[in-house]
Parts: structure tokens; C-alpha cells; sequence
């Protein structure tokens, strides 16, 4: 077998065989074949598109070419969720809480930030003390301690990910469906999940920025899904506006937290009646979709029939406390301080603190979300470059969410940030990211559609 004739086959638009693409997985990861003859072979896939099959047998490869969780000994459903990546997205820490008080368990292999998207393993390090990368055995027991773990990828699971995104980011690849399904797969099958639930996120502040490209995405995480034997769904989610009215890694901690501390206020305020389920308040955005998404997880259990008994499991574990309780388990088993946490609630902020006020009468119809997470990003909140070192402090905090109203030279957002000069880079980015209108806007609701498997 030949490389390059492997690659003139791709290139001709035909089907790969399992046995060859293993072979060009397998040879790249052992140092065998150069660079230059992957990056033709992920070109050639780019143009001329992958079968279901050759999807699934990639994704089969990448796990295959490193070590896997063994959580064999876990009895409850094991179950995760993946987002494609949002600005203010910090979901997985008000989900996971909340299905593991439903009882379900959640193995969470996460990511770090990279251009304006935020990554859940920042937000995590900004807990003082927490331990964001754990050894399987450490992973275990977090697991059976709190009911969900979270960890960042090690070198040894799936390096044929890391190595193969490495080199789709310089030959301009990233964006082929099939390469996406795989990346994402074979992290969260190594993990050992026995369910996925996948937010995949369009509009600008999304990497898919139309709902029909997302839902091109969505159907091919399923269908690979399916082939290696785990079950899933999809949420199709509008990433036009931040979640939440906090951008910025402890600032987004610090706003899950006062989510789990469920007082039915003005933060937000669940109304869940003949199915129909109602948020309202500043936090609205993001808890709508995380229960939405929780529902979804626990819906793939054997353990909840029905959307309905799985969405008043996940409202009456919040509403309770023991999601609270879940969530602080973890950080206690992580090796976080709790108490501390919420000691420092309101307090810690960056040392610089700039307020934006409404230009005119009217009502916010938009907050533009590239905009505000490229800001972030300029902050410091997030990084360029993979290497790039995050500010836990940095950030956004808005006064109002979209759709209300606010008058003239009203405070509507305090930025924060460690020094002048990133602060004048962001300014302009955020100042143009708002926009107030003398019409209110139609409330669009976050989640468009559910995707099931065919």
C-alpha cells in the first residue's frame, strides 16, 4: 500500500477503504508519513467530500490511535454534550450539575478557547485551586463522587486529533463536515460516554453561520454517532447574541453559580406549564437552552420515557438545590474550594472597569455576538493562538439582555480589563456590537429544532 496512491484515489473523488484510511492515520501518528502527504489527502477530502462510511472508519481510526476511559465499572447511564462553540456559552457547568442530580452520570472530556468561541476548561482554571486535568483514576472517582467530571485531553487520548487539527488549521481545511464529525466523535467516544447530546450553534457568532449548514453538521454527528454504536440527538441553537449576560471566564463562573442558586428572581424566572417551557430575566438566554439540553441528556436514558417527565426532572433538581449541591461536590472533588467561591462572588473583577450607556431611547434589538467575543478575546479573555495565555478576571457584564428596553445614557454593560491598551482595542468592537432601535424586536427563541436519528 502507497500513500500517494491512497491520496490520487481521494483526490479522484472515490470511496477510501477502512483499511487505508487506518493506514494514513496510523503511519501519520507513528511519524511515517510526512505532513505534506496528509495535508493533500485532508485537501483532497475537503473537495471531494466523505462517505458516511469513510466518516465513520476515520472517526473509529482517530479513537483507535490512542488510549481510551474505562468506565466499565459505572453503572448509571453515562451521558455528555458537546457545543460546536459560542460566545457566553458556558453551559456545561450548569448541565452537568443538573443531570447528575437526575441521577444520570456525566464524563466530560472539555476544551480551552480558541479565537472568539470561549472553552469550558478556562472558565474551570478560574476556580481557584481547581484541577482542570485528571488521571482516569482521578476521573473515576470524581465521577462517582459528584456525579460528573470534567477534564481536558491528555497526549495519550486520541493524539491523531490533536495532531490532525494542528494541520487542518494551516491548510485551511477546518471546515470539512466529515473532518469536524470525526474530531469531535472520537473525543467523545474515548471518553467513554454511552450518549451525546450535540449543541451545534449557527449564526455570527458561530463557526456554522446558517441554520441549514448546522443542521448538514448535526446529521452527520448522529449518523456517525449511530454507527459506533451510541446514541444521540441534536439542538440546532441561534449563536447570534451572547448567552447569558456574562462573557469572560470567572465572570461566566460567577453567573452559573448564581444560576444553580435558584431563587426565581431577576436573574431569571422558570415557567414550565402543559409542556411548554418559559424563561424570562437577564439569564434567560442561557437557562433555556441548559435545560433544554439537560431534558435532551437525560431523554436518552432508559430512565426518563418522555421530554416532558425529563424537563420536570432537571426544573426540580435546580429549583431544589441538588444541582447546587452536584456542582459544588465537584469543585470540592477537584480540588477547588466552594466556600471561597462563593466568597468571592461580586468581588473579583479585573483592576480596570469601563461603563458603556445607551446612546438613545429604545430597545437593545442586538449584541452582536462576534463582536463581543472578538472583543473578549482582545481582552484577554480568550486566545489567537493555542498557546496564548487567558486572564481569568477580564471580561463583559451586561446591564440587559436583548429585546429590552432602556433609555437614553443608561448604564447597559461595565467591560473589564488588566490594562488601557486592551481596553482601546475592545471599546470600538463593543460600541459597534450594540444596537438600539425604537421597535421592539421579535423574541427568537434559542433553540430552533431537534434533531433525532433517522
Amino acid at each position: 500500500m502507497r500513500t500517494v496512491d491512497i491520496i490520487t484515489k481521494k483526490r479522484n473523488g472515490e470511496e477510501l477503504s477502512s483499511t487505508e484510511i487506518s493506514y494514513l492515520v496510523n503511519g501519520y501518528v507513528a511519524g511515517q508519513i510526512p505532513d505534506y502527504q496528509i495535508s493533500a489527502w485532508l485537501m483532497a477530502s475537503y473537495f471531494t467530500g466523505m462517505t458516511a462510511a469513510e466518516t465513520s472508519a476515520l472517526t473509529w481510526a482517530m479513537i483507535e490511535s490512542g488510549e481510551q476511559f474505562d468506565l466499565s465499572s459505572v453503572s448509571a447511564y453515562l451521558v455528555d454534550k458537546h457545543s460546536t462553540g459560542g460566545v457566553g456559552d458556558k453551559t456545561s457547568l450548569i448541565v452537568a450539575p443538573i443531570v447528575a442530580a437526575c441521577g444520570l452520570m456525566v464524563p466530560m472530556m472539555s476544551g480551552r478557547s480558541l479565537g472568539h468561541t470561549g472553552g469550558t476548561l478556562d472558565k474551570l482554571d478560574a476556580i481557584l485551586g481547581y484541577k482542570s486535568q485528571l488521571t482516569q483514576a482521578e476521573f473515576l472517582t470524581t465521577l462517582s463522587q459528584a456525579g460528573f467530571a470534567m477534564t481536558g485531553q491528555t497526549k495519550e487520548i486520541v493524539p491523531a486529533d490533536r495532531l490532525l487539527y494542528a494541520l487542518r488549521d494551516v491548510t485551511a481545511t477546518i471546515e470539512s463536515i466529515p473532518l469536524i464529525t470525526a474530531s469531535i466523535l472520537s473525543k467523545k467516544y474515548a471518553e467513554g460516554a454511552k450518549g451525546f447530546v450535540f449543541d451545534v450553534k449557527f449564526g455570527s457568532g458561530a463557526f456554522m453561520k446558517d441554520q441549514s449548514s448546522a443542521l448538514t453538521l448535526a446529521k452527520s454527528l448522529i449518523q456517525t454517532a449511530r454507527h459506533l454504536g451510541r446514541d444521540s440527538l441534536a439542538l440546532l441553537t441561534d449563536m447570534s447574541f451572547p448567552l447569558g449576560y456574562c462573557v469572560g471566564n470567572y465572570l461566566e463562573v460567577e453567573e452559573c453559580l448564581r444560576c444553580l442558586q435558584y431563587h426565581g428572581d431577576g436573574l431569571y424566572k422558570i415557567e414550565w406549564y402543559q409542556g411548554h417551557l418559559k424563561v424570562e430575566g437577564i439569564s434567560a438566554t442561557l437557562m433555556e437552552l441548559s435545560l433544554e439540553l439537560a431534558s435532551s441528556m437525560l431523554l436518552l436514558s432508559p430512565k426518563y420515557q418522555n421530554r416532558g417527565l425529563a424537563m420536570q426532572a432537571c426544573i426540580d433538581a435546580l429549583t431544589s438545590g441538588r444541582a447546587l449541591q452536584s456542582f459544588a461536590s465537584n469543585i470540592e472533588a477537584q480540588g477547588g474550594n466552594f466556600d471561597l467561591l462563593l466568597a468571592q462572588k461580586y468581588t473579583r473583577r479585573a483592576r480596570i472597569k469601563h461603563e458603556l450607556y445607551a446612546d438613545q431611547d429604545g430597545y437593545l434589538t442586538d449584541w452582536n455576538a462576534l463582536a463581543v467575543g472578538n472583543a473578549a478575546t482582545i481582552l484577554g479573555a480568550g486566545r489567537s493562538k493555542l498557546d496564548d495565555q487567558v486572564l481569568a478576571d477580564v471580561g463583559i457584564v451586561f446591564h440587559f439582555a436583548r429585546t429590552a428596553k432602556v433609555l437614553k445614557d443608561q448604564l447597559i454593560a461595565e467591560v473589564y480589563a488588566e490594562d488601557s491598551d486592551s481596553l482601546a482595542k475592545a471599546l470600538p468592537l463593543l460600541t459597534s456590537s450594540v444596537r438600539i432601535e425604537h421597535h421592539k424586536p421579535n423574541q427568537r427563541p434559542v433553540v430552533a429544532q431537534v434533531v433525532y436519528p433517522e
